[in-house]
């Protein structure tokens, strides 16, 4: 899946609605966020199969036949496998690959198959950022792209004004979308209801193009002219781009609000626009090709229109930003990213987060593309490879749910699972042929960040193999040193990766400073397979004698790991945990060069950059910073 997990949308209510008013508020937010960047298709997506990197014909023909798939693509991808099968798949109510990897992770079914899930889900995450750098870019550029439709002699000002945009949204970030977000869903449900109209405008001129619905327009373009379909779909594809959104987001709105907007607002309005497209170049001619969105406005309504849709561009690209930031929370979480900062815009809302390092990253990326590609048409064929790569990946993962975990009758499983390879697969291969034109650049990313996921989660599973091998037994140490050590007055608080043995920043404490605190906690901060823990189930705690405890501060992977309010909240490891006099010492790895290190020399010096540019455990974690002592170690892998 392009991606895995969108941020909780600013501005709408978390979690599945629990009465029925709440409902059509959910549905409407979701048209705001989920529905964004599909939404947002018809500005290039019809243009695309007949202006693009492989042109077709304005013969009825094509015209039909590209309709059809259109619209077949939608019932395909979009209403059977995401709704109905994929949505199913659910972490406690969360959806994305990360959830998904969580969700299968512990599961017998499917263990065989672990090696392979984990690397899926790792290479769907990291094309995720890749299309979190294309869509602001091509979204933008596809509305502004209309100022040559309102004056040609404005076209000099489309990358300017295109970067203006991009790099305002990107400003914003750092103080928050709540109050923006309000706005989302009644924003898109108004620009759904002008692309309705405008297609309907356009449809009552030439009505025939109804027919277009039917799929023997689509198997007849295949059989006529089988390698131009084969090609077409390399845009067609464009028309469903954002679909895995549905899966990402349905933790925040819910499966039946995400169901009612596309089935009763998204996907009507959508097919009316681009059967609008087509009717209008069925009269109109290849004139109709240099825009065919904003020609369906009559004259003096272009402006109002890029106005509309330039808002639509905007909206869907602060969608898949908000994406980006949850999605690198989730992979911090699960181990396979180094913490970096997070921090909090929303004081009310849950998942409100800014991390500075994406957004800038993102910002850098997406101008060099703007400058680079230049233009919508360009930039497609590096989308178009990204989204159908998801897509792929998401029908590797729907087999192993079919066989593996849902376990479905073999036969309709089999059958429906050949369905999703073929389309998926086509959609892919037709792609592949945008490779030179630019579908390298998702793959390029894909690859860098795959490679840097999967280091750091192994370099951090070997550091911690390392650190439990020399572990000293807890009891043997309290017993060997509680007595002997002098003991001063306050808390201590020894953060340890481990729940077993005896954490290091204790062991370097005692031999450096010679003391015990009176009260002294091995506080482990677990992050589980579930994306929420309710605040009763957060703390374990277990007392080990002489003034020692071992808590264990569970958290879900989409939850803020906030340690002081935690503590806080403890009330059985003796008396109330109290910031002013609790000490936290951390222990911080360098690591050291092995003579037979179980990593290739060069992913150790990868992993022993990103070590070092790890955001402190005690940012992370949220720790107050006058009372926190780093105890620096040395280990090798």
């Amino acid at each position: 899946m392009t991606q895995t997990s969108a941020s909780i949308p600013p501005g709408i209510p978390q979690g599945p609605p629990t009465r029925e008013g709440a409902t059509a508020k959910l549905a409407l937010g979701a048209m705001g966020v989920v529905f964004g960047d599909i939404g947002t298709s018809p500005l290039y997506a019809f243009r695309e199969a007949f202006a693009g990197h492989h042109p077709l014909s304005l013969a009825p023909l094509h015209i039909y036949g590209v309709l059809s798939l259109v619209f077949w693509s939608m019932m395909l991808v979009v209403s059977i496998k995401y709704l109905l099968i994929i949505m199913r798949a659910d972490n406690r109510g969360e959806g994305g690959s990360l959830a998904l990897l969580a969700l299968m992770g512990g599961r017998k079914a499917v263990r065989r198959w672990s090696g392979g899930i984990i690397i899926l889900a790792i290479f769907a995450t990291a094309l995720f950022y890749g299309d979190s750098m294309i869509t602001p870019a091509v979204s933008v550029l596809g509305a502004v792209e209309g100022l040559t439709v309102v004056n040609p002699a404005l076209s000099g000002f489309i990358i300017p004004i295109a970067l203006f945009i991009l790099v305002g949204l990107f400003l914003i970030q750092r103080s928050g979308t709540a109050r923006v977000g309000a706005f989302f869903g009644p924003i898109m449900l108004f620009y759904f209801f002008v692309i309705s109209v405008l297609g309907i405008m356009s449809i009552a001129q030439t009505p025939e193009i109804l027919f277009a619905l039917s799929p023997h327009h689509a198997l007849n373009f295949a059989f006529i002219e089988p390698v131009a379909a084969f090609l077409a779909l390399g845009a067609v594809v464009l028309a469903v781009t954002g679909a895995e959104a549905l899966y990402a987001d349905m933790g925040h709105f819910g499966r039946k609000p995400i169901g009612l907007s596309w089935l009763v607002f998204v996907l009507p309005a959508l097919m009316l626009n681009y059967l609008g497209q087509g009717a209008l170049t069925m009269r109109v001619g290849r004139e109709a090709l240099e825009n065919p969105f904003f020609l369906l406005a009559p004259d003096g309504f272009h402006l109002p229109l890029l106005i509309v849709a330039t808002l639509a561009a905007i909206i869907a690209s602060q969608a898949v930003i908000s994406g980006a930031f949850s999605v690198t929370q989730q992979a911090i979480q699960l181990g396979f990213m180094p913490r970096l900062r997070i921090l909090h815009t929303s004081a009310s809302t849950i998942g409100q987060i800014y991390i500075p390092l994406v957004n800038w990253a993102l910002m850098i990326a997406v101008i060099l593309l703007v400058l680079f590609f230049k233009s919508s048409s360009n930039l497609t064929a590096a989308y178009g490879v990204a989204v159908t790569g998801a897509m792929l990946i998401d029908t590797c993962l729907v087999t192993v749910l079919l066989f593996g975990f849902w376990k479905w009758p073999k036969l309709w499983a089999g059958l429906l699972v050949a369905l999703f390879f073929v389309v998926d697969g086509l959609f892919f291969a037709a792609n592949l042929t945008k490779i030179p034109d630019g579908g390298w650049f998702p793959l390029a990313v894909g690859l860098a960040i795959s490679i840097l996921l999967t280091t750091w989660a192994k370099g951090r599973a070997l550091i911690l193999g390392r650190m439990r091998e020399a572990a000293m037994p807890v009891q043997v140490f309290i017993k060997s040193a509680a007595g002997q050590a002098t003991r001063v007055q306050g808390t201590a608080v020894f953060m340890t990766t481990s729940p077993e043995g005896v954490p290091h920043a204790l062991l370097h404490n005692l031999k450096h400073n010679k003391v015990l605190h009176e009260r002294l906690v091995l506080l482990t901060v677990s992050i589980l397979d579930q994306p929420y823990v309710p605040d009763e189930e957060r703390a374990h705690i277990e007392e080990l004698g002489a003034g020692f405890y071992r808590i264990i501060l569970r958290y879900g992977f989409m939850q803020d790991t906030n340690v002081p309010v935690a503590l806080e909240r403890i009330t059985e490891a003796g008396p109330p945990f109290r910031m002013m006099d609790t000490s936290f010492f951390l222990a911080r790895q360098t690591l050291r060069g092995a003579a037979h290190s179980q990593m290739s020399p060069w992913r150790e010096k990868t992993f022993a950059w990103m070590l070092r540019n790890a955001e402190s455990a005690m940012l992370f974690f949220r720790l107050p910073a006058n009372r926190v002592v780093e105890l620096g170690s040395q280990v090798e892998i």
